[in-house]
């Protein structure tokens, strides 16, 4: 459990110095898997998981990050800071202290400490919340203001540029823009956004099927290629398809006979699990979580046969969620092969429900899940201790 009084003890131990706090959440994808790089529609929701940034200004030209979760400092002289990654933690507030002199922000010579709860390997996004945290610590060490679409960007681009790796907008622009007790369904190519309302009855039960398959990362591209191949036939016949999101039902109705079946179902997929994204939002808005919850176990379904991104371990947790008291929705969430699942369960239920859904995957598996109880939750923002 993060706790701001104890972060402002750490670096006040570590630098000497009373520091401003900050905190940005992790988030679970309620609907909408691999629809982004399509421009297509996701609706995440930030989590009471996250990461506390503590910033503070030095004297004496240095930069110094205390990692509280690896045990460990991180200093550099200004001759001495790294010019790209070094393959370890320090990389992503590094890399977002990059982004942002890139963009013009004078950043003084500072302190920092970072302690995060975002369980690591679950999918839950632990590095947009090291990086958003850390932007808006070191915007507000700068005094620099900058509206929270482009501090996600900038995350994205010190993620996919400086630490190298291919990240998507969602994770960085939730953990901006998330608000208590609600979804919000992002346009991913004009990132206009809407939030919908998450009932106070209702709360999310994340559960870690423990496993991730090999196959996973050589399966990420092979799908993004059949995509695009699938979304090149149809520009041929419709030019307005700039890109899938644009492509309908009736579009494959009409041309998914020339292509190839891997590639039909993969478009199929991401075009279905557009209607379903923006129709939950709906479903959201109009306080129908009956609806909801077909559309999450729709969307599995499509997930599991359509894009084939899902595997037998998520199939059965998503199964056995089905028979548990106070189920709304189930449905395998990340991308895919493994990883977690996202349930949306009546609050009152909740405890129960993820009791019974971990003795249940484990009698039908021999594993032991990791089982995560939380709520919709604010975006970035400064703490301050109680009282």
């Amino acid at each position: 459990m993060l706790d701001v009084s104890g972060i402002r003890s750490m670096h006040l131990k570590h630098f000497g110095d009373d520091p401003r706090v900050f905190l940005a959440p992790g988030r679970v994808n309620l609907i909408g898997e691999h629809t982004d790089y399509s421009g297509g529609f996701v609706m995440p929701a930030a989590i009471n998981f996250g990461t506390l940034a503590a910033v503070s200004r030095r004297r004496d030209g240095r930069t110094e990050i205390w990692s509280e979760n690896v045990g460990e400092r991180a200093a550099f002289a200004p001759e001495e800071m790294p010019g790209k990654r070094d393959g370890r933690w320090w990389d992503y507030p590094l890399g977002v202290a990059w982004a942002l002199r890139e963009a013009g922000v004078e950043i003084p010579p500072y302190s920092l400490t970072l302690q995060g709860d975002v369980p690591l390997g679950a999918g839950l996004s632990s590095s947009a919340s090291i990086e958003v945290a850390t932007a808006v610590a070191l915007l507000s060490l700068s005094g620099a203001e900058m509206p929270r679409e482009q501090v996600a960007k900038l995350c994205q681009r010190a993620e996919n540029v400086y630490v190298g790796a291919s990240c998507g907008i969602m994770d960085q622009f939730i953990a901006c823009n998330g608000k208590e007790d609600h979804a919000l369904l992002l346009d991913c190519r004009s990132f206009e956004f809407r939030l919908a309302p998450i009932p106070r009855d209702a709360g999310l039960v994340i559960a870690n099927t423990m496993v991730k398959h090999s196959i996973a990362g050589g399966e990420y591209g092979i799908r993004r290629r059949e995509v695009e191949e699938g979304t090149a036939i149809l520009q041929r016949h419709r030019p307005g398809i700039r890109m899938l999101r644009d492509a309908t039902p009736e579009d494959l109705e009409n041309w998914g006979a020339e292509m190839p079946d891997p590639v039909l179902r993969r478009c199929r997929h991401v075009i279905t699990e557009n209607l379903r994204t923006v129709a939950a939002a709906d479903a959201l808005e109009a306080g129908n979580l009956r609806k909801l919850g077909d559309l999450m176990a729709a969307a599995h379904v499509s997930y599991r046969d359509d894009f084939e991104a899902s595997c037998e371990e998520a199939d059965v947790m998503v199964e056995a969620a089905q028979r548990l008291r106070g189920l709304i929705g189930a449905r395998l969430t990340g991308g895919g092969f493994g990883g977690c699942t996202v349930n949306l369960v009546e609050q009152r239920h909740a405890e129960e429900f993820a009791d019974g859904l971990a003795e249940q995957y484990r009698a039908r598996t021999g594993i032991q899940p990791e089982i995560y109880r939380c709520h919709a939750s604010a975006g970035a923002h400064a703490v301050e201790e109680p009282g």
